[in-house]
């Protein structure tokens, strides 16, 4: 069948109006923020409902079409990239809260809603959705449970799938599934829900997922801390934890806050610079608290871990210090990055980035190298930033040469080289590095399953 024809049996499936093949819409929703891979899908089609994703998954079977899932298109792995002729299936048009329920503190919503929308209708209950990140105003909630998204605050809350309490999917096979229903209890056999979380809809499609919300926090406050170098971070870090209850600690590099404090937007925080920065936010309920908060500081300007310090005094100051390290990816964008998203076990990061960063200055001495990352949880983000002078293609090759020697070090401690990013394609090739041939193994067992004739976002993960 000629793809002509193809397409017109394409468009009997959903309204005509919603299957778009001209040049702009097939480049702006072939790609995400990787800026490695030429976009090439077949075409764009905009279900509506279950029952248009259930017949575009039995037409994609029937003429063994790939489908490649489509959200926000903010992920940094390739997972949602079209350059092999795929449909993509953008959920922008199923973008609705269907349900909600103050009792179970529980929110049905559709795919396409996005994550800052789904923050928004919680703060309007009284109640809180914790998963957050930079691009949580673009971002989609399907493509976030796709990647099992994390962000900002997941030492004290978690996961996205800490908050996924029931998930409708559409299998490879174009079969619809109701997984645990919003139960907090269900011990009745295998949960496939925390399969299709972080599976980056190579096993099926997200249809519609009943999410968990919090008590909201009260009264958030946020330090920003100077330190003399890296290693002082972490005694910070646990300082801090044994006194208590963080929702955030973050690290950036003086790289990064200049980059930022370039822009000329946000004022910096402190007189001087340092060559560490960490960013800690935590609720203060109480004055005790906060006594707590600032008698830890000063603990740590004595041992000279710290040497400045700044505290949030209002909303407008929390928000334009959180910026100085949630701007930091929007910030350096225009740079084309080289990122990698690297996590190990949090006792293990100060060894673990002075390897990596050993490896990056030899291997890179020219290129300006940036980390950041949520230290909280051991992530970190490296990113290495092209020269002005070097075409696109030559830079990734150059930082591609060097990805075997990171990834052997990410391998030597036990760690993920995807911390939050998912794998996609970027990190296809370099998936044994933390994962074992046998568990590769099983995946590829667990998608033959769910998608026999590989349709549902090929290529991505593994081959």
């Amino acid at each position: 069948m000629t793809n002509d024809a193809l397409l017109e049996s394409l468009k009997q499936l959903v309204e005509p109006s919603k299957v778009l093949t001209d040049k702009d819409s097939l480049e702006n929703y072939g790609k995400d923020w990787t800026r490695i891979y030429t976009p090439n899908p077949l075409a764009i089609v905009f279900p509506k409902t279950i029952e248009e994703v259930q017949a575009i998954v039995r037409w994609a079977n029937q003429h063994k079409i790939g489908l490649v899932p489509s959200g926000g298109r903010t992920g940094l792995s390739g997972a949602a990239v079209a350059n092999n002729q795929e449909v993509v299936v953008a959920f922008d048009y199923m973008n609705k809260i269907l349900d909600f329920n103050a009792i179970d503190r529980e929110v049905v919503c559709q795919p396409g809603l996005v994550t800052k929308q789904l923050q928004t209708f919680a703060e309007e209950q009284g109640l809180y959705y914790p998963v957050d990140f930079a691009s949580s105003g673009s971002s989609q909630i399907g493509g976030n449970i796709g990647t099992n998204a994390g962000g900002i605050k997941v030492i004290r809350y978690g996961m996205t799938r800490n908050w996924v309490a029931g998930l409708k999917v559409v299998t490879g096979k174009g079969d619809l599934l109701d997984l645990n229903k919003g139960l907090i209890k269900n011990a009745t056999g295998y949960d496939f829900r925390n399969l299709f979380i972080g599976a980056e809809g190579t096993l099926g499609f997200v249809v519609e997922a009943t999410i968990k919300l919090e008590r909201k926090p009260s009264n958030l406050t946020v330090l920003v801390l100077g330190t003399p170098d890296f290693d002082s971070i972490m005694p910070v870090l646990h300082a801090f934890q044994s006194k208590l209850d963080l929702t955030a600690f973050e690290f950036f590099s003086d790289k990064c806050l200049a980059k930022i404090l370039d822009r000329g937007d946000i004022p910096a925080p402190f007189d001087s610079r340092y060559p560490f920065y960490a960013l800690i936010e935590f609720e203060a309920i109480t004055e005790h608290v906060r006594d707590e908060a600032m008698a830890v500081f000063e603990h740590c300007v004595e041992q000279g871990w710290v040497l400045d310090g700044v505290i949030s005094q209002s909303e407008q100051q929390l928000q334009n210090l959180w910026r100085l390290r949630e701007d930091i990816s929007e910030t350096i964008a225009p740079f084309t990055p080289y990122k990698n998203d690297l996590s190990v076990t949090v006792s293990q990061v100060p060894a673990f980035l002075a390897d990596i960063d050993n490896i990056v200055k030899a291997d890179y001495p020219d290129f300006d190298v940036l980390w950041y990352g949520h230290i909280g949880d051991g992530n970190l983000h490296l990113n290495i930033l092209k020269p002005a002078n070097l075409d696109k293609e030559d830079f990734f090759a150059k930082c591609a040469v060097v990805n075997t020697k990171v990834f052997e070090v990410v391998e030597k401690y036990n760690g993920s080289v995807s911390a939050e990013h998912g794998v996609g394609l970027v990190k296809r090739d370099y998936l044994e590095y933390s994962r074992s041939a046998t568990e590769i193994d099983y995946m590829r067992a667990v998608k033959a399953v769910f998608d026999p004739n590989n349709i549902m976002n090929p290529g991505k993960i593994f081959k």
